[in-house]
């Protein structure tokens, strides 16, 4: 008997985990969208799957995180480290989201560093 696959949005698991981190990435085409399709993608299936529960919260926490690393460099702009820092940012976005989308790829939790857990 074959094995029955949920799939959520039309997507296997780790598929969808995947991207719930990658999402966050939209932001390059269309400013914001990053910050609100993760938290759509996992608010909407959080119930149904504890992997996914788990991943959305690592990309939620993340993405707090991102935000308020992001304030602190705009304050900072005006001693001119902060573009800096938002240079650094918007890099350790993208890298830490292709890391971890491979890791929830091969059903792997992977938490950002830096992240704070305001979500557990």
């Amino acid at each position: 008997m074959p094995e029955s696959r949920e799939e959520y949005w039309g997507m296997p698991l780790n598929t969808y985990c995947m991207m719930i981190h990658l999402s966050q990435l939209t932001s390059i085409i269309i400013p914001g969208l990053g910050f609100i399709l993760p938290i759509v993608m996992w608010a909407v299936n959080k119930d149904q799957n504890e992997d996914i529960d788990k991943h959305g919260k690592i990309t939620i926490n993340w993405l707090i995180s991102l935000f308020i690393y992001s304030i602190v460099c705009w304050v900072l702009v005006f001693i001119f480290i902060g573009i800096i820092g938002l240079i650094i940012l918007a890099l350790l976005n993208f890298v830490f989201a292709i890391i971890a989308a491979i890791k929830a790829n091969d059903n792997q939790l992977w938490v950002y560093p830096l992240s704070i857990k305001f979500l557990k």
